[in-house]
């Protein structure tokens, strides 16, 4: 008989003693000595004797050994015997059972698992190394521990199919996998276990069918691209792929932030995974400008880069809303792509087609025949009530609150209001957003996420709520009130050639600096003031520092976004940039050529079609 022919057998981490068969040869460990033999363990759970009687040669602890089993009694004892076989082929033993899904987890508490999942995350701590597996039903925490700080099982990396056998621990509260043995998969195996988790991954992100808040043709026809961007946010979520939310530092863009915020935030707890895990796989941030700024991309690279190499996360799903549209993107969109970030759009800004390579989806009412009044607070919050219906309640005055912030015009703006009449009047919507512009001016780029949360009412503290809206909404008023009564005496009058009234002001040295509001906010509340007084005539407003100028525009046809790419094309030298709506917008260009940049935007002001809707 040929010795290679000798089988000798491992026991796999998972066996126990009902996997032990007699007359089988395993390769142990020795554990310990005593007078009437050895100690052999054949795994972390099963040992057995070698009586004295039964070695053949000596041994020092924790070296390996070929033992046979002789006996297995009654009480669990497991009589062995020492054999020597110079050449043999060695056979894993596995536990022939099941490996048990992550969301069954909550019930083997005590008990020894195997499961089989992707590595999302790999964290390690001073103490163990922390592995996030996912698998087809949800996110837990693998515990791997060689010695403090010391990173367990060095060759698994992020993406790869593990399986995993431990005992099922609770810690902190949260279900957590003890780990005794992690082997990675390869070949058939890994792919098996692939299929089946992005073929139920497809399932379970699938958003619900749920009809919107209110009638709207327009967003009727955006349902399949929120569907779309809602599958891709949830699959993100279930895959522990990190989430960074940028939005205009707005009403309408924070509503819209907040509104999936909520939505996200609350799946990521349902789904499992740590106990701050909300706050490690999400993050909200402002955006100054109405559009994704290289000082935006470059913050949150820093952040992502750093926490994938400190913590082992995956690189993050940027969401851009009430941004992200324009050409003013572009140039953050190509950093973002050598990093392979995936980028969703969610706004109402007036789309130009070349983003759309740089983007998985992008939902704005352009796209389907609509406008800017359908803002980007109601396209947000339609998309979280798909991410998560549970939110509902929650977020569904927030588009009320984005529609009067942004002045909307459109008939949904009524719609929405009249959802939340019982608990919001429009006079409520409108200190609302008052309230969260001039909160947002003072956390500058930070989320401000529970301040936030109170002025919207999202945390059942209603009476707070109250008193802070009406103390935000106070401070507001009496700057917007000190602002108007320095910046309106100054202001400058000219009548177009198209019949429009035309409007300047210098807020750079006719208004307070570095206070509320700021620039663009001034000049809009300028404009409205004029509105009022030239009420049955079109009426431009700018208002312009040493480099840049703000546009408000009420019955006046302009395409800002168009002026701007003619102009930079027309003034050599401008430095010309900006966008923003067809009539809200704002555009930036080199101080030195000020004068020429306003006489061409006026000029192009004064050639298109003007008047008052009848």
């Amino acid at each position: 008989m040929n010795d290679t022919n000798i089988m000798v057998y491992r026991m796999g981490p998972g066996c126990d003693l009902g996997d032990v068969e007699v007359g089988k040869t395993y390769i142990g460990r020795v554990q310990g000595f005593a007078n009437f033999g050895t100690f052999v363990q054949l795994n972390d759970r099963i040992k057995g004797l070698v009586h004295k009687s039964n070695a053949r040669t000596t041994h020092r602890e924790r070296e390996s050994i070929l033992v046979k089993v002789l006996n297995i009694r009654n009480n669990g004892n497991i009589d062995l015997e020492e054999v020597t076989i110079p050449v043999y082929t060695v056979e894993m033993v596995e536990k022939k059972s099941t490996a048990v899904r992550l969301s069954e987890l909550g019930g083997k508490v005590g008990r020894t698992v195997r499961i089989e999942g992707e590595i999302a995350q790999i964290k390690q701590t001073s103490g163990p190394t922390i592995f996030t597996i996912v698998d087809e039903s949800g996110t837990e925490n693998a515990a791997a521990f060689v010695e403090a700080g010391v990173r367990a099982y060095p060759e698994a990396e992020l993406g790869d199919m593990v399986r995993i056998v431990g005992e099922v621990m609770m810690r902190q509260n949260q279900v957590q996998i003890e780990v005794e043995n992690l082997t990675i998969l390869a070949g058939e195996d890994a792919e098996v276990v692939r299929d089946r988790i992005e073929k139920a991954l497809d399932m379970r992100a699938e958003p619900a069918d749920i009809p919107l808040l209110v009638q709207s043709e327009v967003m009727e026809r955006l349902r399949p691209e929120m569907r779309k961007v809602a599958k891709i946010i949830r699959r993100a979520v279930f895959s522990s792929q990190p989430i960074i939310l940028r939005h205009h530092a707005d009403a309408d863009g924070i509503c819209s932030g907040v509104a999936i915020e909520q939505a996200v935030v609350s799946l990521i707890r349902e789904s499992g995974g740590d106990y701050d895990a909300d706050y490690f796989l999400f993050k909200r941030a402002p955006s100054k400008a109405p559009f994704y700024e290289i000082e935006d991309i470059t913050r949150d690279l820093d952040f992502a880069t750093k926490d994938h190499v400190r913590y082992g996360q995956k690189m993050p799903l940027v969401i851009l809303t009430d941004n992200g549209s324009t050409e003013e993107d572009l140039p953050s969109m190509k950093v973002a792509q050598v990093y392979d970030l995936p980028i969703l759009v969610i706004d109402h800004h007036h789309p130009d087609a070349i983003v759309d390579q740089f983007l998985v989806g992008h939902v704005n009412p352009y796209h389907v025949g609509g406008d800017f009044g359908i803002t980007a607070g109601m396209l947000g919050t339609e998309v979280a009530r798909l991410i998560n219906p549970a939110v509902e309640n929650l977020i569904r005055h927030l588009p009320a609150v984005a529609g009067v912030g942004d002045r909307s015009e459109a008939p949904e703006r009524a719609r929405f209001l009249a959802l939340v009449q019982d608990t919001y009047t429009e006079q409520d919507c409108k200190d609302i957003a008052l309230a969260l512009d001039y909160q947002q001016f003072w956390l500058r780029f930070n989320d401000g996420r529970e301040l936030v949360k109170d002025v919207l009412n999202l945390t059942g503290n209603t009476e707070r709520h109250r008193k802070m809206v009406a103390l935000q909404v106070e401070g507001a008023n009496l700057a917007i009130q000190d602002q108007m009564s320095a910046s309106m005496p100054h202001v400058r009058h000219q009548t177009l050639k198209n019949g429009a009234e035309l409007f300047l002001l210098d807020v750079e040295i006719h208004a307070h600096k570095f206070t509320f509001p700021p620039p663009g906010k001034t000049s809009g509340e300028v404009h409205d003031r004029l509105c009022q007084q030239h009420a049955g005539s079109p009426v431009v407003t700018i208002g312009f520092g040493p480099d840049f100028a703000v546009l408000r525009s009420r019955g006046v046809m302009m395409n800002i976004p168009k002026m701007v790419r003619e102009l930079r094309d027309e003034i050599p030298g401008g430095g010309i940039s900006g966008g923003g709506h067809l009539v809200v917008g704002s555009i930036k260009f080199v101080e030195g050529m000020r004068e020429e940049v306003l006489s061409g935007l006026i000029e192009k002001i004064s050639i298109v079609q003007a008047g008052m809707p009848s």
